[in-house]
């Protein structure tokens, strides 16, 4: 079936695209709102990604098994492209005269997310580390890629993935416990909602570069 619907949006199908939105959308809306920690924000990123998928949906290679790496990777890509969007308006603005503060509704919005305080510290924590490796680490890790697909997403090889995701875990251990020191001690508790990047980043909890391996074993 899988292959089935990789010919017809191959072949620009437009109800096998709509199967493939309805199948994947909310996977790369949860993917976008976990990295931008912005609930609108990602209803954007969802969009945009689909539109992508479209233009490049002849690319499509034409065996392989789910498409979400695919559009995982084209998500990746949405993201970078908006960030690098945001800063070049942030150095505009910077350069007109001061205005009237306007008020920010982002994080009300955001609160409908459970353990909002995990995710203001996954966030902090992700900022401090270099894009590749962030990128392989929200892949592996929350989004549960293995090696092969996220070296798929992200266009690079599995070896490169596996030295970046070490590279992560190592930063992220340090980058997460001095997070939350800072954090309230109500908002220490575990979480049962977000996956957190304190779960992750120890060795002894989470071999996360092979923990999408293991489950086909």
């Amino acid at each position: 079936m899988e292959h089935s619907l990789r010919d017809r949006v191959r072949a620009g199908d437009p109800e096998a695209f709509g199967r493939l939105f309805d199948t994947f959308a909310p996977t790369v809306h949860r993917h976008a709102v976990r990295v931008t920690g912005n609930w609108s924000t990602a209803e954007d990123v969802v969009s945009l990604t689909f539109l992508e998928a479209w233009r490049l949906r002849e690319r499509v290679l034409a065996e392989g098994e789910s498409l979400r790496p695919w559009l995982l990777g084209i998500a990746t890509n949405v993201m970078r492209n908006m960030t690098r969007a945001a800063r070049r308006h942030r150095d505009a603005l910077a350069r007109l005269p001061p205005a009237a503060p306007v008020p920010d509704f982002a994080d009300e919005v955001t609160q409908r997310l459970a353990d909002q305080e995990e995710l203001v510290a996954a966030q902090r924590a992700l900022s401090g580390m270099r894009r590749a490796e962030r990128e392989v680490f929200t892949l592996c890790v929350w989004e549960g890629l293995d090696t092969a697909e996220a070296a798929e997403a992200l266009g690079v090889t599995a070896g490169t993935v596996r030295v970046r995701l070490s590279r992560a875990r190592k930063r992220l251990r340090a980058l997460t416990d001095a997070e939350r020191a800072r954090m309230p001690a109500a908002a220490r508790r575990p979480s049962v909602g977000v996956p957190t990047l304190a779960r992750h980043t120890g060795e002894d909890r989470c071999a996360v570069d092979q923990c999408a391996e293991e489950r086909r074993r």
